[in-house]
Formats: structure tokens, sequence, C-alpha cells
């Protein structure tokens, strides 16, 4: 197959571009030209744009089989009203683009990134893919972000909006944040830790990816989250018992707000997200349990 990734030079997208070079599948990445993670390997393709712009970087879709939409500016950092902007245009006008550049017609499928913000703020209500939207900063933009995604429904494009939980895995993702704190003997909950943590293993988002290519029936909204959620106290004592140090140190709320302003409010909302259609479809998670996950992921 022939596919294409956009942010491929990010922590989900290289993980991915590894996974399918070894498969034998040839892969286009677009990202940011300063990116420093590039693979190589003769069938890997890497374009250096900024796909909120129009541009060449459009061609290379022409013949592709399938394609990852990853693009999107962290969210792990305090929000002005420009870096709002910047998370917003990344996703929105990157997948607008990507879309309005994909073939008529031609059968092939597109994943295209999403959150499990898009419940906001829902403390312990089990969220499977039916689920309205919330109403804050993150849930608004997933519910464009989709929208621009499911367009190319109209081209005959199989789409799956993928809603991830936190990723987690080797070198990067959240645990990449995390894990100094705890080596320094300062982990702990976040809050009162009884707000709900919906994770993935990076693996499992590899795997749920490939599968989706492999079955044309999944479409819409999909949950990426393990199906086994865990609050964020249960969550920083299995990171404890995993990195041998104390879990006890807690973050209060109102630091956590001080510090970090409106993200402080998206650290301390509960998600607690089920991968409903993904199990529905046979499915199967190799790390559907926290402490699994997180000794293979700092191993």
């Amino acid at each position: 197959m022939k596919i294409f990734i956009t942010g491929g030079a990010g922590f989900i997208g290289t993980n991915l571009a590894r996974y399918l070079l070894s498969q034998g599948h040839h892969v286009t990445a677009v990202g940011r030209p300063s990116s420093p993670r590039r693979l190589q390997h003769e069938n890997w393709l890497y374009i250096a744009a900024d796909t909120t712009q129009e541009g060449p970087w459009q061609d290379a879709l022409q013949d592709t089989d399938a394609v990852v939409n990853l693009a999107g500016a962290s969210i792990f950092k305090r929000w002005t009203a420009g870096y709002k902007k910047r998370i917003y245009d990344s996703r929105i006008l990157t997948t607008r683009n990507l879309v309005k550049a994909l073939p008529d017609g031609r059968q092939l499928t597109l994943c295209s990134a999403s959150g499990a913000g898009y419940y906001g703020n829902r403390a312990d209500d089990i969220l499977k893919e039916d689920e309205p939207p919330g109403d804050d900063f993150l849930a608004a933009v997933a519910v464009d972000w989709e929208k621009e995604a499911w367009a190319a429904a109209a081209k005959g494009v199989q789409v799956v909006m993928m809603r991830f939980g936190v990723v987690l895995g080797r070198n990067g993702g959240a645990l990449a944040k995390m894990i100094p704190a705890y080596k320094s003997f300062l982990g702990g909950p976040i809050g009162d830790g009884r707000q709900w943590f919906s994770w993935i293993h990076v693996e499992d988002v590899i795997a749920a990816i490939v599968f989706a290519f492999d079955h044309p029936g999944i479409r819409g909204p999909v949950n990426f989250g393990a199906p086994q959620p865990v609050t964020n106290r249960d969550l920083a004592e299995s990171l404890g018992q995993v990195l041998k140090r104390p879990s006890f140190m807690p973050a209060p709320a109102f630091m956590i707000r001080l510090a970090l302003g409106e993200f402080g409010s998206v650290l301390l909302a509960s998600q607690r997200i089920v991968p409903d259609k993904l199990l529905s479809h046979g499915f199967q998670f190799s790390y559907p349990n926290i402490k699994n996950a997180l000794q293979a992921a700092v191993k």
C-alpha cells in the first residue's frame, strides 16, 4: 500500500511509519521543515511543508491508498489567544487542505485525528462514540476538526475520526513529560485524582489504524482508548510502582490552574471513554491494562 501521513515526524507518526515500512508499505510523510525525526528507508519519502497552506505537498495524495492525518500543534503548553488560534488552524486548515486534494472516486481510507476532548468534562459518565460533544474550547475544535474530515465521505472515502485518549509509549508522548517528575520524587496525582484518565498504548494506536484499513465497515467517530480507563490517582500509583518511585506528591488544582491557565482545566477534566466501535468489530488490544502498558513504555 501507499500511505500518506500528515504530522509524520511526530511521536505517533514516526512510530506508525516505522511499522508500516517494516511491513513493506510505501510511506510519504509531510511535516515541519525543522522536525528532527527522520527515517532512513528506501520506501520512505519526507516532504517538509506547512500543511495549513495549499501547496505541492498535496500532489502526493493522488495515488495514495490510505491517509493518516495527525497534524496539529501541541496542546501541552500555556494557551494565549494567539496559541489557541494556532491549535485551531493547524488542525482545521490542514484537514481542509487534505480533503480538498483527495481524488474523487478512488477507494481509500482516511484516518483523521480527533481527541477525547470532544466530550468535554464529563465526570464519571461512560463515553461511547454516540455521546454529544462538550462545550469548551477543545470540544469546539474537535467538532470542527471532525466536520472537515467527514467531508471526504462525499468523495467515497472511508472516513475514521480517531478520538484519541492520551497516547503512551517509549521516547515521547505524554510520558516524556511525566516521567522526569517521578524520577525527581515529585510524582503524584493532579488535583484530587478522581478524574478519569483515558489512555492508549502507541502500539495499539498503530494496530487500530491498520485494523481500520482492513475493515471498511468502520466509519465515523471511533474512540482510540484502552478498554480500561483509570482515574488519575490510579495512573499516578501505577507509574510510581513501575518507576519504583513514590507517587504521593499531589499537584493541587489551584496551582495547576494558576501555572497553566485554561490548559490547566484540561488536565483536571474527566473523560471516561470506551472503545465501543473497535471492540464491536473484533479489535483486540495488546495493552488493555495500564500497568502492563506503562511497563512496556518505560522498559
